[in-house]
């Protein structure tokens, strides 16, 4: 199946109603996964442990995947390698609650869904690079210097302090 209906959200009715310690793992390994409208990952592999503590339920995890983006050099979209891991409790009612806010919902079905976008976003570098010696676009025609020299050449420098060059 490509894309599974909501193949984050865990039925941890089990555990809520175990002994404080106890605990599950849930895996997941997706070739393509869609974890919320903007958001597809490729292969994606990890797993989250549900352990439940006095206060809520603790989910830790390790994940990894690719994400699509764009390299700010070149502006061809590539596969970005991300990985993270992530520890969050859904507290059993208010006076429990963290600066996330999360609650164990009455059905006791958990989606870490936003949680794993939003983690996962957090991953992807401010200026993705397709690879460490792209040689991005010409600034005179635009073309991609990856594919082949388009005979421009940098043009000469017109700042205020060029002139300090020849000091050098």
């Amino acid at each position: 199946m490509k894309y599974p209906r909501h193949p984050f959200r865990l039925n941890v009715g089990f555990i809520v109603s175990n002994e404080v310690g106890f605990s599950n793992e849930f895996p997941f390994d997706f070739d393509q996964v869609l974890v919320e409208d903007d958001l597809e990952i490729f292969d994606f592999h990890g797993s989250a442990t549900v352990g439940r503590t006095p206060q809520g339920l603790l989910v830790t995890g390790h994940f990894v995947g690719k994400i699509t983006t764009q390299c700010v050099r070149c502006l061809r979209e590539f596969q970005q390698h991300v990985e993270w891991k992530m520890t969050e409790l859904y507290a059993f009612n208010a006076n429990s609650v963290t600066d996330s806010g999360l609650l164990v919902p009455e059905d006791a079905r958990i989606d870490l869904a936003p949680l794993i976008r939003d983690y996962a976003l957090l991953e992807i570098p401010i200026s993705p690079i397709c690879q460490p010696d792209c040689k991005g676009l010409c600034p005179v025609c635009g073309q991609d210097l990856n594919l082949g020299n388009c005979g421009h050449r940098p043009g000469v420098d017109d700042s205020p302090f060029s002139a300090l060059s020849n000091l050098l």
